[in-house]
């Protein structure tokens, strides 16, 4: 019988980076991954993945609508799918073994399965128990549908479906405009699919400021994506190898149909806690069946933490990944923290959007007065260049103190240029100290200068 200071179940971003901190910090830590590769739904088929055939297919946008506008003048590129695969998977490939690799230089035991916990300060793998003095749940999330939708990921597909389609297909209808539907819908329309969006609600990316939102969904439709929007589906069925949604506008109750070679199921993601034994240990679960913790992680269970999509808060891999180092810090007696308030989220369509901290509308509702700062990038010389003009900076002060309460971004580069205003929020910064930090020239970060600017005496180039 083994015994640990720490055993993590779950080898995603926010088990692996637990575990490598936990070693860290001099404590004996095992990691229990039932995939056979290490990086959890993140890496394996979920945001690296993603953002493999998201670059692949910007690839293709930019050869064949940019190319001969910048003098490269050549027959457009054709698509060999099963090549594009095979990038997508060496990709995964050489992330999945620099995790490998860190397991190792850290002296972590990777234990291969699928864990329970029978007891407290056991963790059950097949008929093997190991004893440990903490236990860190990180078992991440899995894909969620909604009723009279059975996913079979040939034509009614869940994201993991998504990314190995056995070819492109000619239509897709992809229930659900958040980030994962926008990411993949985009992906797709790229590639030649003929994309539709079912939204239920009448607007994209809930909880995504509402100027951001009109000019998103204005790109995306320019893109030639189509949307449905305010429509609630009721079923999803296939014939042979033909999907049909079947959806209701929600301002009539008119029922319509519509058919795709694809189906894609992008409705959101639940807690994976399947097999775990959390009932049997009597854990406090939430209404949406996510782990009970307190500030510092720890579940009703002495001993026993929870991070990640496990737990309240966004689903995001960065959020996990912070919470990961937190909790090793309190479970080696130190003061470990996450700053909720300061935690970006990310869209990587073309063009990215970003943002973190207080939307316009929830600083209204707050009565707190603000002021905003705002540029586009159509006079951002290197987005111009580029061919990246479309969209804008956006950031919101305290009118008073001017400090930084707020930001979003749609436009190039995006999902970077955020975390020069995640560090400013982080020390407390006003929008006058990056409006008067230097920013090289010409880069798409004078964008985010000339927003600061502009919540002060104004945008030098608007």
């Amino acid at each position: 019988m083994s015994k640990y200071d720490v055993i993590v179940i779950g080898g995603g971003p926010g088990g692996y980076v637990a575990s490598i901190r936990c070693a860290q910090l001099g404590l004996h830590t095992a990691c229990v991954e039932g995939r056979e590769t290490l990086g959890g739904t993140c890496l394996n088929v979920g945001c690296i993945p993603s953002k493999a055939l998201l670059h692949a297919s910007h690839q293709l946008h930019e050869a064949q609508h940019n190319f001969e506008k910048m003098g490269l003048i050549a027959k457009p590129p054709s698509i060999d799918w099963a090549k594009m695969q095979n990038y997508k998977n060496e990709t995964i490939d050489a992330n999945t073994k620099g995790i490998e690799f860190l397991f190792k230089k850290n002296k972590i035991d990777h234990l291969k399965g699928w864990a329970s916990i029978p007891a407290p300060g056991k963790v059950q793998i097949d008929d093997k128990i190991f004893e440990t003095e903490n236990i860190i749940i990180a078992s991440g999330s899995e894909p969620s549908t909604i009723p009279n939708v059975e996913i079979d990921e040939k034509v009614i597909v869940s994201s993991t479906g998504a990314l190995s389609l056995s070819k492109i297909p000619k239509t897709m209808t992809v229930i659900g405009a958040g980030v994962i539907g926008l990411e993949l819908g985009s992906v797709y329309a790229r590639l030649g699919t003929k994309v539709t969006i079912i939204e239920y609600l009448d607007y994209i990316t809930p909880g995504m400021d509402k100027e951001v939102q009109k000019t998103f969904l204005r790109i995306l439709k320019k893109q030639g994506i189509s949307f449905v929007m305010g429509a609630a589906v009721q079923s999803a069925s296939k014939s042979k190898s033909v999907g049909t949604v079947k959806y209701k506008l929600n301002k009539d109750d008119s029922l319509h149909e519509l058919e795709g070679d694809t189906i894609l199921v992008a409705t959101g993601r639940k807690p994976n806690t399947n097999g775990l034994g959390l009932s049997k240990l009597n854990m406090e679960l939430t209404e949406r069946g996510q782990i009970k913790t307190d500030s510092g992680w720890q579940t009703n269970i002495p001993s026993i933490y929870a991070i990640g999509d496990v737990v309240e808060g966004p689903m995001l891999a960065h959020k996990a990944e912070d919470e990961g180092m937190a909790v090793a810090e309190q479970i080696a007696g130190k003061n470990g923290h996450v700053n909720y308030q300061v935690i970006p989220s990310v869209i990587y369509t073309a063009p990215e959007v970003a943002s973190v901290g207080l939307t316009e509308q929830q600083a209204k509702d707050s009565d707190r007065p603000i002021k905003i700062g705002k540029f586009m990038f159509m006079g951002n010389g290197r987005a111009k260049a580029n061919f990246a003009a479309d969209g804008f900076v956006k950031i919101l002060a305290d009118k008073d103190s001017d400090r930084i309460l707020g930001a979003h971004i749609i436009g190039p580069a995006a999902g970077d240029l955020i975390h020069e205003l995640c560090i400013a929020m982080e020390f407390g910064a006003s929008a006058q100290d990056v409006a008067l930090t230097c920013h090289a020239h010409p880069t798409y970060s004078e964008a985010v200068r000339e927003a600061a600017l502009a919540c002060g005496s104004g945008a030098i180039h608007a």
